[in-house]
């Protein structure tokens, strides 16, 4: 079965870079991906979104993710400027970046639809030093929809940030991962 992920963000929080890490497990667990980014205007700070298929059997579709089965918003400043619940699948799941409760999150998207919310920025600022969310929204997807097992995410993060990284930087956000992931509502 298809999981279709689509990431909405803005240039510069690792949008791109999340979403490859997550292709990149899956791709080592034996699943079949197609993986890649939308940019709109090319600059820091424009919104952005990224897209991800997972399947069990190779993927023949070619085009960007219209109505994916799990959208993760990973700027909450989008929330109410861009209709982050378009396309959404019957059954689909949001999982937003979001401080407050899941019925607030509802409210603010106009949507019935399953949503969870995790308060990423606030784990990332505490945990990492910064607001980059984007290891966070990884641990909150695989607690809502365990796409890959948690595990094969923190071994990607590490694959993915030697040599670019500090050890101490990694350890900060296998951290941000491993709360968000326990955090998540």
């Amino acid at each position: 079965m298809d999981t279709e992920i689509c990431w909405h963000g803005r240039g510069g929080q690792g949008i791109v870079t999340a979403n490859e890490i997550l292709a990149e497990a899956a791709i080592h667990a034996g699943k079949y991906v197609k993986a890649f980014p939308e940019f709109g205007p090319e600059r820091m700070g424009a919104p952005i979104r990224a897209f991800a298929r997972i399947s069990e059997s190779p993927i023949r579709v070619h085009t960007q993710v219209y109505e994916p089965d799990i959208v993760v918003v990973v700027d909450p400043s989008l929330i109410g400027k861009v209709d982050v619940a378009k396309g959404l699948k019957k059954g689909g799941t949001i999982i937003a970046n979001y401080p407050d409760s899941v019925s607030e999150l509802q409210k603010a998207i106009g949507t019935s639809a399953e949503c969870h919310a995790v308060d990423a920025t606030k784990i990332s600022i505490e945990e990492i030093g910064r607001p980059m969310a984007n290891t966070s929204m990884l641990g909150a997807l695989v607690k809502v929809r365990p796409i890959i097992i948690y595990e094969a995410l923190e071994d990607h993060i590490t694959t993915k940030f030697e040599g670019k990284l500090q050890e101490r930087m990694i350890v900060k956000n296998l951290t941000a991962l491993k709360r968000a992931y326990k955090e998540v509502q």
